[in-house]
């Protein structure tokens, strides 16, 4: 309300000034003078307006023939009205103005001599305040306009105004902070909580540790992928410490001029030691906690000055006791080695996805809002969704309930859920297939896929085969497993690749060679990218248990630009043929099943073209009739 004031001000100001400089100015234009002649006899009132005009020359000669009865001089001299008798209208008295030089005496003298009535009249001086207001009015205008802007910029983030304060913290600061979460609204994580919940003991209890001689940590570093929860834990931690809290982002650190970062690192402790004990989040370190050193042409740039600010204010000369500071990221990989020493991060926290325990409790705390059917099972949810993080979930029961309600349902089935889960691994539902030979050939494809998954001892189960399009794909094959793999065996590695290429053997089987499609591009991928890193990274080839590769393909700034190779060409020519065999072998095999079993595949497309989805357990009991099942051995977890 004040800013409004202000601009309103602003514009106001400058109109009411104008409004007094026209007033004065058609004041003096119209405002009537008393006129004495020099006879003292008084004269009627005029205006200095006239009917016509007349030159000096002309009224000189007029005052000198005796033809001017009156002259009214105004302006100081420069304007005048004469009353003349004008020969050339019967001489009638006409009014007519005539510029003057200017009020010479001899002008005066010669009116004096001639007893013509003569009068002056002065101009209407303006009031001396009004004067100076005037001559003062730019100038203040000038000074309350740029003053008005700069508290206006003040007042705006990142505005103008704030050009002295690049330096100071952009961090959000809170003497209690209300963050709506605390530890029971996390689930999934129970080992990280426990760290976390000692660290907010630590703060509220400390005598209850440093009776024994243990210290308070230093910082706490949440490692995992992204969706685990790092960030739902910090505002878990603040609501639960109910001390100081101070949140921001690694990337406020940097800006674009330099010692901007190591300034607000100075700043943001400075605040800090201020409000001890206290906290400090800092979410995605990495964006200024990255390796120093790993640029090509050196590393003395903005971001390493902020990173060393932060090794001395985190661990330096001078303590920071009562400051713990929690940071959160994804890639630990490219972290400093001197930030994740102890003494700055005392301890790393692995935020990893959730077994099926904690997919389960995850569900509990995300279902509490939502309308589900009775007979709904979350168990069956958990065991659907392996590798699923906090986040995946949260997100599937959300997609489940807009599903509800666009569908005018009271609460949320299996089939919104079955919908959701599809939707959010393969992306929205198309139109289905309407052509009917290209129909058929996804048909063979996707059978092809499945057949394989059924058949093959170490492959996972099928959960469903279906025509209807998602995202990219035309046909989709699901395949559930029924536990948390952690540890993958060479059969299963091997299974799976042959998973892949059963669609490519289905179609070389029924239509030939000459007829097979692009649509297992996406498959080869696969198969090519497993079989290089069984050979060169897990040692299941006859190349022997050797790692021939580095785990990380990926180039970190300039470091890896110039890595030496570690094998030379004799073994990477090898790795090629090793490579080769193991896909061609697992092709012919692949290619050997699909040929037996083409009376199985002949009368499940057909079934499936006419259904467009079939179900793990109908597509395991219409192939069994035609052939034997092997029996996979599959442990299923134990909900606790």
């Amino acid at each position: 309300m004040n800013q409004r004031w202000r601009l309103i001000a602003l514009w106001l100001l400058p109109v009411l000034v104008a409004g007094l400089l026209i007033w004065q100015i058609l004041g003096s234009g119209t405002t009537q003078y008393s006129n004495i002649n020099p006879s003292g006899s008084q004269l009627t009132p005029t205006t200095n307006t006239a009917v016509g005009r007349m030159t000096y020359g002309r009224f000189l000669d007029y005052v000198q023939a005796g033809r001017v009865t009156s002259v009214d001089i105004y302006e100081g001299g420069r304007n005048a009205v004469v009353e003349a008798i004008d020969p050339d209208l019967d001489n009638r008295v006409q009014r007519m103005r005539v510029e003057l030089p200017g009020l010479t005496p001899e002008l005066i003298n010669r009116l004096k001599e001639e007893g013509i009535s003569f009068d002056i009249h002065q101009p209407k001086k303006a009031p001396p305040g009004l004067g100076i207001l005037g001559n003062l009015f730019f100038p203040l205008l000038l000074i309350g306009g740029l003053i008005l802007l700069a508290r206006r910029s003040n007042s705006m983030p990142g505005g103008p105004g704030q050009a002295m304060q690049f330096g100071k913290t952009k961090a959000r600061f809170a003497m209690e902070a209300e963050t709506g979460v605390k530890f029971d609204d996390v689930a999934g994580v129970a080992e990280a909580k426990q760290d976390l919940e000692e660290v907010v003991t630590f703060l509220k209890q400390p005598e209850k540790f440093t009776s024994v001689g243990a210290q308070i940590p230093k910082g706490v570093l949440l490692v995992g992928p992204p969706g685990t929860g790092k960030t739902l834990l910090a505002k878990a931690i603040a609501g639960e410490a109910g001390v100081p809290f101070f949140s921001l982002s690694g990337s406020e650190f940097v800006e674009m001029f330099v010692g901007v970062g190591a300034s607000r690192v100075r700043d943001l402790f400075k605040r800090a030691k201020e409000n001890t004990p206290c906290l400090i989040f800092i979410d995605e370190i990495d964006a200024v906690g990255r390796q120093r050193g790993a640029g090509i042409g050196g590393g003395n740039d903005e971001r390493e000055q902020t990173l060393n600010q932060l090794l001395t204010e985190m661990d330096g000369f001078e303590g920071n006791s009562g400051i713990i500071i929690i940071a959160a990221t994804n890639r630990p990989d490219v972290l400093d080695s001197a930030l994740m020493r102890p003494g700055r991060f005392d301890r790393q926290v692995s935020v990893d996805p959730p077994d099926i325990n904690g997919r389960l409790s995850i569900l509990k705390v995300h279902s509490r809002n939502k309308k589900l059917e009775s007979d709904l099972s979350l168990e069956n949810i958990a065991r659907r969704t392996p590798g699923f993080t906090g986040a995946d979930l949260a997100n599937l029961l959300n997609e489940a309930a807009i599903l509800t309600a666009r569908r005018r349902k009271s609460a949320i089935t299996l089939g919104e859920i079955d919908d959701a889960v599809d939707r959010i691994i393969a992306g929205m539902e198309g139109q289905p297939l309407t052509d009917g030979r290209s129909k058929r050939l996804i048909a063979y494809h996707e059978v092809g896929h499945a057949l394989i998954g059924t058949l093959v001892k170490a492959h996972d189960p099928v959960q469903k085969v279906t025509l209807i399009p998602r995202g990219q794909a035309k046909g989709l094959t699901w395949f559930a497993p029924d536990d948390d793999q952690m540890l993958v065996s060479r059969a299963q590695l091997k299974a799976r690749i042959m998973g892949a290429l059963g669609g490519r053997a289905a179609e070389d089987v029924v239509f030939g060679r000459a007829e097979v499609t692009t649509g297992a591009g996406g498959d080869i991928q696969q198969v090519a990218s497993m079989a290089r890193q069984m050979v060169t990274r897990f040692g299941m080839s006859e190349l022997g248990p050797m790692s021939l590769e580095n785990g990380s393909q990926e180039v970190f700034l300039g470091r890896d630009l110039m890595t030496r190779n570690d094998i030379s060409d004799a073994i990477a020519n090898q790795i090629d043929q090793e490579v080769r065999k193991m896909v061609k072998q697992c092709y012919q095999e692949t290619y050997e099943i699909v040929k037996n079993n083409r009376d199985a595949m002949d009368y499940l497309v057909d079934r499936l073209v006419e259904c467009e989805t079939i179900d793990g357990e109908e597509f395991e009991k219409i192939l069994s009739d035609y052939t034997t099942i092997p029996k996979k051995e599959r442990t299923k977890p134990v909900l606790n």
